[in-house]
């Protein structure tokens, strides 16, 4: 019965109540009693992802915030076509990043949300991840794209003048986050295909797991994640609100999935509402109208564990499996070496966790694959954790902490044909108490294949009470 309800609910959401009556689904619909903060990488995210659900809170007079991570101004297609020229003097692409602003005031303000509840932090478009990646610490700033800027460059931000780095935007969120007390999250899919989409969601993480640290007195929110960039999805792309929001297919078993169905009436808004984001709608009408549908689709993976006692957590293969077909902007000489991943296991073994990645074929000259680990404990700062990412070629590996080459010593690699074992200490992980996971294949510095961020939990005792 559990199984048909959860099929049955992706093409009837009328039915979510009935599988709710069975524990199967919490609901993601908003309720008396709720404080609902909507996170979106970029002006038009949460209304793409959410839009219903920000209509019915403000409807209920629900407690509603949204706080938007950048103000999306590296959209350079986008801008073309609204512009008519080119966009690319710095003066000019932080222009459109106020326009992007002003339109997601505009339609938040027809949804019913006043302009007081809005956010801007203000952060480099397309960037964020690189910031996660690597600005950190005593690690330079990054600079944006087009705006050249270092620093939070809008004097509507939150916070004027922040640097490019990742503990200021965790400190924003946590001030988000400590003031506001939200019961439940909406915000990006840590497998969605735009960086910034996986680095608000992994933002948002590490600013609740710091809160919860100090001591924050408010319980832990719910978390409710949307995709919104992913291959071939959803389909068809174009306006079709009568049908319902599917999961992509590779998703539906590995994701809890939570459809809210929409009334007519909310349908109809949220389709009014993308048209008001005019710099956006022009170069992609079809592809924002797709989203347009019967319901709204949230859902997120579950933390994988890990015990002292050599258990194993396998890690399902995301992007381009070998089974699929190839990127179409790969080359012809760049299809004939991709590589793509077919799985990934996480073991552990005493103070070591290993890392089996399986290809679909071995790497070559130019090929490389990429590791990354970052760890995460109760008792410290995650700026002042490892961000640890071990580079994998056809003869040679290479770690590094964030810029820091570490000894060759301390990750070890074993190659197989098609599979690489690594291994890392815990102890070059500081002893945490889980830790961020992702693997992608690479040609040079263009993306072949890659695998989501994952959140692995460490059972036991990992700290060096010395450290």
């Amino acid at each position: 019965m559990k199984q048909f309800l959860v099929l049955m609910i992706f093409f009837c959401p009328a039915l979510l109540p009935i599988a709710a009556s069975f524990g199967m689904i919490a609901s993601a619909a908003p309720h008396a009693g709720d404080r609902i903060l909507v996170v979106a990488p970029h002006p038009d995210d949460e209304i793409i992802g959410c839009g219903g659900i920000i209509q019915r809170a403000a409807a209920m007079d629900v407690p509603l915030q949204i706080v938007y991570l950048t103000n999306g101004d590296n959209n350079q297609w986008s801008f073309l076509m609204y512009r008519k020229h080119p966009v690319v003097v710095p003066a000019a692409v932080k222009n459109m990043g106020l326009v992007r602003c002003r339109e997601a005031t505009a339609a938040m303000q027809y949804l019913g949300v006043p302009a007081s509840r809005l956010i801007f932090l203000g952060y480099p478009d397309f960037k964020t991840l690189t910031i996660w990646n690597g600005h950190w610490g005593d690690r330079q700033p990054a600079r944006g794209i087009f705006t050249g800027a270092r620093a939070v460059p809008y004097a509507n931000a939150f916070r004027p003048g922040a640097l490019h780095k990742g503990e200021e935007i965790v400190a924003d969120l946590k001030t988000v986050i400590r003031e506001f007390a939200p019961t439940k999250i909406f915000l990006s899919h840590p497998a969605d295909h735009n960086p910034d989409h996986r680095a608000a969601y992994l933002f948002t993480r590490v600013a609740l797991w710091e809160l919860k640290r100090d001591g924050a007195s408010f319980d832990q929110p719910a978390f409710y994640p949307y995709l919104i960039h992913f291959k071939q999805w959803p389909q068809p792309k174009r306006y079709r609100p009568e049908l319902p929001l599917l999961p992509p297919s590779f998703f539906q078993e590995a994701v809890q999935w939570r459809p809210v169905p929409l009334t007519a009436g909310e349908i109809m808004r949220k389709e009014r509402a993308l048209k008001i984001h005019q710099s956006q709608y022009r170069s992609s009408p079809q592809y924002l109208l797709s989203f347009v549908r019967r319901n709204e689709l949230f859902g997120d993976y579950t933390p994988l564990r890990l015990r002292a006692d050599n258990s194993v957590a396998p890690l399902p293969p995301f992007a381009e499996r070998a089974d699929m077909p190839l990127p179409e902007y790969l080359e012809q000489d760049e299809r004939a070496a991709f590589v793509g991943i077919q799985s990934t296991t996480i073991s552990r073994r005493g103070g070591d966790v290993f890392f089996t990645i399986t290809l679909s074929r071995p790497v070559g000259k130019a090929v490389g694959v990429c590791l990354y680990v970052f760890g995460y404990r109760d008792d410290r700062e995650f700026a002042r954790m490892p961000k640890i990412r071990i580079f994998v070629g056809a003869l040679r590996h290479m770690a590094v902490d964030q810029k820091r080459k570490l000894p060759k010593h301390v990750v070890s690699v074993r190659r197989r044909a098609k599979e690489i074992t690594v291994r890392v200490p815990l102890s070059a992980l500081q002893y945490p108490e889980g830790f961020f996971c992702s693997v992608d294949t690479y040609l040079g510095a263009l993306p072949l294949d890659w695998l989501s961020w994952r959140v692995v939990e460490l059972d036991g005792n990992t700290h060096d009470s010395s450290n």
